[in-house]
């Protein structure tokens, strides 16, 4: 008879091979694990008081056991098996519990957990599930530019390392995109490395842009499942710059000015409203049928009042998308007849006239010597205050800097012309005697007394005031005698005379001798009766005074010689 110990090994030796006793009430447990992290598995088993050993095996996926990992229950001994894949990653706790390191896709698998006593064998399975989250998609291969109405290629969304695989989505500023024959075409594929077991997810995207995707951000995102359920990822925003044909053109005119004058440099440019926009144009002058090919401006120099008209400019390749502006060149000119420097005579007439030409009306100034006049000037007989200079000045007021001036420097000449005049003074001792001079140029004066010929220097003289002034002197002759002023220019010499008599004057001053004589013989006797009177009067005042003194009470003595007081003072 074989003895009860190798009976029980025998037992035990085929529950391990053969049997699997699952412990009611457990069923298929999962953990979920991150590419990477520790992978903990519990045994989900309660510990039997006669357990012998517990031990963790994965199956193959033929259904083989592999044993990983052993632990005794006496010992407290653990043991790991020679399994590669998982050298230096497993742990095995007291409670039996494993912990795989460093997570990887081959751990997906089914493990079991096995409690062994001498009698039976008590099973609990889990399934690992491990989620490797994929890189943030990124759109690549993009288009440099998209084309309306061509079905063109977009670019790639590209997702990588992800497990396992996810789904791709295209959006158009925030709105999914789905497939649409000949407008958007999704193409999808998903590569995996045989060495990672790590997915890669490439979304290939073909649109047709319309101008309605200018400035327009396109996104894609990639759906993946995690540990703690499904996630998506958005890349970052791409736009595209979209070509479109030139639908209308246009024209303009540099620097933009209010209005244009003769003499300015004017460029046109044209310009079309495509994306790129077109480079050459063909420009179309007035008068020239047939067009100038230039880059997208042309300019035109020193411009004249005969370039005044339409200008035009259309694409070359498409020569009736067209556009045109008028251009008017503003001109002004102005004559003044006679200008420059003008002689003329005193009294002569002289018509004037300033003539406007311009583009559209003109105003008109005139300036005399730097003072402007109310009416433009007219001569119909010169006089001296004429002369001076002259300026006829116009301009155009909405065009800034058209001015034009034009100036005449009058001169008026004539021979000199002598006016005397004489004017006593109120005393009658002297006589001024004043030479009024008209001439231009000016007439230079000379005094002269007629008989002796001497000149008189001693002169007092205004100044020159249009064409006039005068000289003057003072005298007071013992005699009668002529004075000659004499005013001479470049024109003529004249000559006037002016007799000044001394008769007057002598009588005057008789007169005035014999008056003043008079008077004074007339103050010196009043002076002399007034100095009598005054000395009689203070004699008799002393006189009277002694006798009052000597008898103050007899009345009869006072009285008397008031009364003989009275009678000396008369």
């Amino acid at each position: 008879m074989e003895s009860k110990g190798a009976s029980s090994c025998r037992l035990l030796f085929c529950l391990l091979i053969s049997a699997t006793v699952l412990r009611p009430g457990l069923g298929w447990y999962t953990v979920n694990s991150a590419y990477g992290d520790t992978i903990i598995m519990p045994c989900r088993l309660d510990v039997p008081q006669n357990l012998m050993f517990g031990k963790w095996k994965y199956e193959k996926p033929d259904g083989s056991p592999v044993f990983i990992a052993f632990r005794s229950s006496t010992k407290k001994s653990v043991q790991y098996d020679d399994v590669p894949e998982y050298k230096d990653r497993l742990s095995l706790s007291e409670n039996y519990t494993l912990s795989i390191s460093n997570a990887r896709i081959s751990d997906e698998k089914r493990f079991v957990c096995m409690l062994v006593t001498e009698d039976n064998v008590f099973e609990a399975p889990t399934v690992v599930k491990v989620f490797k989250q994929p890189s943030k998609p990124e759109i690549v291969s993009k288009a440099l530019f998209l084309e309306t109405e061509q079905l063109k290629k977009l670019g790639d969304c590209i997702s990588e390392d992800s497990y396992p695989d996810g789904n791709i989505t295209w959006y158009r500023n925030g709105k999914v995109l789905h497939p649409l024959e000949g407008a958007v075409v999704i193409i999808f594929k998903k590569e995996m490395d045989p060495v990672t077991q790590l997915y890669t997810m490439t979304s290939t995207l073909e649109y047709k842009t319309t101008k309605a995707d200018i400035q327009m951000p396109f996104t894609c995102s990639v759906t993946y499942y995690g540990p703690s359920g499904q996630k998506t990822v958005h890349s970052e925003q791409a736009v595209f710059d979209i070509y479109y044909p030139t639908e209308q053109v246009t024209i303009q005119v540099l620097p933009p000015k209010t209005a244009i004058k003769e003499g300015d440099n004017v460029t046109l440019k044209c310009l079309g409203n495509g994306n790129p926009p077109p480079e050459e144009f063909l420009f179309y002058l007035p008068g020239q049928p047939e067009g100038i090919r230039s880059s997208n401006t042309y300019t035109l120099t020193d411009v004249r009042r005969n370039a005044t008209g339409d200008y035009k400019c259309s694409l070359i390749d498409k020569k009736s998308m067209i556009a045109s502006t008028a251009i008017t060149v503003h001109y002004l000119d102005l004559s003044l007849n006679p200008s420059g420097e003008v002689t003329r005579q005193i009294g002569d007439a002289l018509p004037v006239s300033c003539t406007i030409s311009a583009s559209r009306n003109a105003t008109v100034v005139w300036m005399k010597d730097n003072i402007r006049l109310r009416s433009s000037p007219s001569f119909s007989s010169l006089h001296y205050q004429d002369a001076g200079n002259y300026v006829c000045e116009t301009a155009l007021q909405e065009v800034e800097g058209l001015k034009k001036r034009e100036s005449l420097t009058l001169i008026v000449e004539g021979k000199p012309q002598i006016k005397m005049t004489k004017k006593t003074d109120p005393s009658g001792l002297s006589k001024t005697i004043i030479c009024h001079v008209e001439g231009f140029p000016k007439p230079a004066i000379q005094w002269t007394i007629t008989g002796s010929g001497s000149v008189i220097n001693q002169t007092e003289e205004s100044p020159y005031i249009n064409g006039r002034y005068y000289s003057k002197i003072i005298i007071s002759p013992e005699e009668n005698v002529t004075l000659t002023c004499t005013a001479e220019n470049q024109l003529e010499r004249t000559v006037n005379s002016l007799n000044v008599s001394a008769n007057e004057n002598r009588e005057k001053v008789n007169d005035q001798a014999k008056l003043i004589v008079g008077i004074v013989v007339g103050l010196l006797l009043a002076a002399l009766v007034a100095g009598v009177v005054y000395w009689l009067y203070m004699k008799k005042s002393k006189t009277a005074s002694k006798h009052v003194n000597k008898d103050l009470g007899n009345m009869e003595e006072n009285k008397k010689l008031e009364e003989n007081n009275h009678k000396t003072e008369a």
